[in-house]
C-alpha cells in the first residue's frame, strides 16, 4: 500500500477551504484515499468533515495512503496539495 508522509503547508491546517479543496481531490481519485496524523487512526480523506476531525494544523505530519489500481497517482495527487499553502 503506496503512503506518503508530507507536512500541512496551510497556516490554518485542514481546515475549512483547505480541507474543501483535498477532500474534492481525494473523492476524484480512481482510488479510495485514508489519512492520518502522524500515530494517529486513518480517515476518508475524501471527507470535508473527515478531514477536519483530524485537527491537523500548520506544519502537522500527516500520512496519506491509498490501495488498488492508481494508488500511487492517488497518493501523489492529494500529497502535493497538502503540502502546498491553499490560503495564499
Amino acid at each position: 500500500m503506496p503512503e506518503k508522509r508530507v507536512a500541512v503547508a496551510s497556516k490554518v491546517g485542514l481546515h475549512a477551504r483547505p480541507a474543501a479543496l483535498v477532500a474534492k481531490a481525494a473523492a476524484a481519485q480512481p482510488v479510495a484515499v485514508q489519512i492520518a496524523k502522524a500515530g494517529g487512526n486513518p480517515v476518508a480523506a475524501g471527507s470535508v468533515l473527515n478531514l477536519m476531525t483530524l485537527a491537523a494544523g500548520y506544519g502537522d505530519e500527516v500520512i496519506i495512503s491509498a490501495e488498488g489500481e492508481g494508488a500511487e497517482e492517488a497518493v501523489e495527487a492529494v500529497a502535493q496539495l497538502v503540502a502546498t499553502d491553499l490560503d495564499a
